[in-house]
């Protein structure tokens, strides 16, 4: 699942932390750079691995070294990046849609805060190399942004003009991205993580019906994981943010793929289309970072359902989660 998107441990000047590293994203940040020799600290609140477990081997996840605390404590993180030496920091903590919805108060400690935290880190220690999730779902907190307003949304917005602030004021640079819908093997929870699901349906022959409809951004987990690790492989100026949507097909479009593999799994897609925009090229990302590696549609579904495959039949994964 990882060897296409290895990098040269050589383009990073030390220790990187991750922070939400148990997450889908933050998964993958992780497992690539254990896997390129990289060295790696992990922040999350809790420790719970299971994720990194799905693409590591408990002697590869011994390399990384697992802090816990909240994003939202200002000394947590500050000791966090100071004790493993952090010379980048990957910013992926945050709480999703429903999250925020059903709690603002804890969406906004988590997802705002947290990133004063992190850019309050890096003034503090020095740390030159910083690149943070937003998402699309910030278009909702502008007008005519062509999406849903969320909570959220308006959270990772905000996130996006501490950034640009933290640059002009303090000189600490940063490079945010806002993924559009992400799929593959750890993608368990949120709003969007159904076209996942899917893909696990069909490893394990269950049916399965998509409840949203229409054209979305496939954004496959190790090239997500791959383009937040290029934006800290060189240090940058200014805060820009870049949009990153994968592949922008119809759902239905991936559904016949699966069909094609799993022909005896019933799968089917309901719903209305989901309210924002992934449509948006990811070129000037690419262009930007200097390249990370590429997934077509049919490579990231089949690469996904293989490795559900080999995920259920050694029981890391459970059939019933469907």
């Amino acid at each position: 699942m990882l060897d296409r998107f290895l990098v040269d441990a050589g383009r990073l000047p030390g220790p990187v932390l991750v922070t939400g590293a148990g997450g889908c994203i933050g998964s993958w940040v992780i497992a690539t750079l254990v896997r390129s020799g990289v060295p790696v600290a992990a922040f999350d609140l809790t420790e719970d691995t299971r994720r990194p477990r799905l693409l590591l081997s408990d002697a590869e996840l011994a390399h990384v070294r697992w802090m816990t605390g909240d994003i939202a404590d200002t000394a947590a993180v500050r000791q966090a990046a100071e004790r493993c030496g952090a010379r980048a920091i990957i910013h992926l903590a945050a709480l999703q849609v429903p999250f925020c919805k059903a709690d603002p108060v804890a969406g906004a400690r988590a997802n705002v805060v947290g990133t004063v935290n992190v850019f309050e880190a890096a003034r503090a220690l020095g740390i030159t190399r910083i690149a943070y999730a937003s998402s699309v779902a910030a278009y909702g907190a502008l007008e005519d942004g062509g999406a849903m307003p969320t909570l959220y949304g308006a959270y990772k917005y905000c996130d996006e003009q501490i950034a640009k602030v933290y640059s002009v004021d303090w000189g600490i640079h940063s490079l945010g991205i806002r993924p559009g819908v992400v799929y593959g093997v750890g993608r368990d929870q949120g709003l969007t993580s159904k076209t996942t699901t899917a893909i696990l349906a069909a490893a394990a022959g269950r049916p399965y019906d998509v409840p949203f409809s229409g054209p979305v951004s496939w954004l496959y987990t190790g090239e997500v994981a791959a383009a937040f690790i290029a934006a800290v492989a060189q240090e940058r100026s200014g805060s820009p943010v870049f949009d990153m949507n994968g592949v922008y097909a119809p759902v239905e479009d991936g559904i016949a793929i699966l069909r094609s593999i799993a022909p005896d799994t019933a799968l089917s897609v309901s719903g209305e289309a989901l309210a924002f925009p992934m449509d948006r090229s990811d070129l000037p990302l690419h262009d930007y970072v200097g390249g990370y590696p590429r997934v077509s549609l049919e490579e990231g579904i089949t690469w996904a359902y293989t490795s559900f495959r080999s995920l259920l039949d050694r029981g890391l994964v459970k059939a019933d989660s469907v």
